[in-house]
């Protein structure tokens, strides 16, 4: 795997490790239980492992036909720059309807665990496949922002979960 490529791997495993850890030892109603026009702690951690399990079907897909695929540029950098600040900003977003439409009930935390366990497996896997000469290639395609390169698709992975992280610590104070 492309060295930085790795080093996005390596710091989104340790970004889910650590919400992972968190959540072990609470018991299933705390993870379960959503207030009143919000989602419980299981429902985010069923949305961030929908969202990458379905990122990474767009990504493997569109990866058949690399060789005919642009490089990102200047545009995609400044398309993630807008990203990254939307996803830190603490404002509420809708789901994007494709997501909506694939996401499961909320999972029991262990079935969570299971299934993210298995598409990072199958992340890692894709990653080491994407050669040097590919890795700017546009291959991942984001609701609102339109096509990235897979560097930026890691990139906006870490901002999610950033991005979600608040909800789930207000969700357990409660």
């Amino acid at each position: 795997m492309h060295p930085l490529l790795l080093k996005r791997f390596n710091a989104l495993e340790a970004d889910r490790q650590k919400l992972l850890l968190t959540l072990t030892a609470l018991p299933q109603d705390i993870l379960f239980h959503a207030p009143p026009g919000k989602w419980s702690v299981n429902q985010i951690l069923t949305h961030l492992l929908t969202s990458e399990k379905l990122s990474l079907l767009y990504m493997r897909k569109k990866s058949l036909g690399i060789q005919t695929i642009s490089n990102s540029g200047t545009r995609e950098a400044l398309k993630l720059i807008v990203l990254k600040v939307s996803q830190r900003l603490p404002l509420k977003f809708k789901a994007p309807g494709i997501l909506i439409e694939h996401t499961p009930e909320a999972l029991p935390l262990p079935q969570a665990i299971e299934q993210w366990n298995a598409v990072r497996s199958d992340l890692r896997k894709f990653l080491e496949g994407i050669t040097d000469q590919n890795i700017r290639k546009m291959i991942y395609k984001h609701p609102v922002v339109g096509m990235l390169d897979v560097m930026q698709a890691m990139a906006f992975f870490h901002e999610h979960i950033h991005h979600h992280w608040p909800q789930v610590k207000n969700l357990l104070k409660k």
